[in-house]
């Protein structure tokens, strides 16, 4: 197994003596992938006429076959946005609601989803209906069964995470599309945290469309994500901006809404070779060991449950705070986004402080470039107390 930790991170940009336990929020791009970004950039500004007109068409034609063949799906069904919250709001806004249709969410929908629904709903008369998952999770069951209540006849789509953001837990998405499909409704998939921290065969999930981030654990450059959609399900689809392209296709709509800077895109197949390379199945393993471990360890120091257990979680891992931080704040995303900052200001620690039901919870990432012992100032702080 190649060597992770203390060796690897000087492959990063790392801040020296911070504690970076969030990988997941933001991701943190290789040094090998920022070379490669500024290779696309330089050749863009020697001769951006050139580049434009004549190398970019066939360079992103390349880059999105390269990502379909990490993801596992044909290149004519995916399409490269921004971020995952992007392609969330390019179906929202596609599709066609009628006043009482339901958009079905969970209690752990991300907050960027939440309002792009609540988007939609003000504009068309649809309403949003919560499928309430219980946290701390025991077991698959408990997400199937938080789902069969809330496909009512109107129900129309279901967006449903594949890997919880609040939570860290992956959810059996093959089974609950295969549910909302029994009820007649589609899914659309915020799998904003999957690609590269599970190994993904997008096509084989049985959803309708599927929006994941590239630059979170599949090391790309930040501004890389993509949409997947079923072939059947991708008439009505269009950018968010309207452009030349339109009504060509599903790929070609894409490819150009307007000048920008394509080379985080273009860079997407050196972020996957750095992880090939590593070895993919290694890195998933060594960081679904590291998070379960020091999960486990700061739960039993701090005597607090986790979102959910080893087998339903991969690289990341939510630990809900102790008693006394409990009482010193409210559980609101204000007060969390405090605590965040607090704990990076004082003790140089980056985790993600989040809002769940009526706690707050520490979200743990683990990533090639931890160490078992980058977690142990997390825990003593817990511990300690806000004192």
């Amino acid at each position: 197994m190649p060597a992770f930790g203390r060796s690897i991170r000087d492959r990063f940009l790392l801040e020296p003596g911070v504690d970076f336990l969030n990988h997941g929020s933001f991701g943190t791009p290789p040094r090998d992938v920022l070379a490669e970004v500024e290779h696309w950039r330089s050749r863009m500004e020697a001769n951006p006429d050139h580049f434009f007109r004549d190398v970019l068409p066939a360079a992103l034609r390349e880059a999105t076959a390269t990502l379909a063949h990490f993801i596992g799906c044909a290149a004519a069904d995916v399409v490269f946005l921004e971020n995952a919250t992007a392609a969330v709001n390019v179906v929202l806004r596609s599709l066609q609601f009628n006043s009482g249709d339901e958009i079905v969410l969970t209690s752990q929908s991300y907050g960027a989803v939440r309002q792009a629904v609540r988007y939609v709903c003000e504009r068309t008369g649809a309403i949003a209906v919560e499928a309430h998952v219980p946290i701390p999770l025991q077991d698959p069951a408990q997400l199937r069964a938080a789902f069969a209540p809330a496909f009512g006849k109107r129900a129309r789509l279901l967006i449903v995470d594949h890997i919880s953001s609040p939570s860290g837990v992956v959810w059996p998405l093959a089974e609950i599309a295969s549910l909302a499909h029994a009820h007649g409704v589609a899914v659309l998939v915020d799998g904003a945290h999957a690609p590269g921290q599970i190994e993904l065969d997008v096509a084989g999930l049985g959803v309708d469309w599927y929006a994941g981030n590239c630059h979170k654990w599949l090391f790309a450059a930040r501004g890389c994500a993509f949409l997947w959609s079923r072939r059947e399900a991708q008439h009505g689809v269009h950018p968010l901006a309207i452009s030349h392209a339109y009504g060509t296709g599903f790929t070609s709509e894409f490819e150009w809404t307007g000048t920008r800077d394509f080379s985080p895109w273009l860079a997407v197949g050196a972020a996957i070779r750095f992880l090939e390379d590593l070895g993919a199945a290694q890195v998933r393993r060594y960081c679904h060991e590291l998070a379960a471990c020091a999960a486990q360890r700061i739960a039993s120091a701090w005597a607090e449950p986790l979102g959910g257990p080893p087998a339903m979680r991969a690289a990341m891992a939510a630990i809900r705070l102790p008693g006394p931080w409990q009482r010193a704040a409210p559980p609101t995303r204000e007060a969390a986004a405090r605590l965040q900052s607090w704990l990076m200001r004082q003790h140089q620690i980056a985790v993600a402080i989040t809002p769940i039901g009526e706690a707050l919870w520490a979200r743990i990432s683990a990533q090639v470039y931890n160490a078992p012992d980058d977690y142990e100032r997390l825990l003593e702080i817990g511990r300690r107390g806000p004192g």
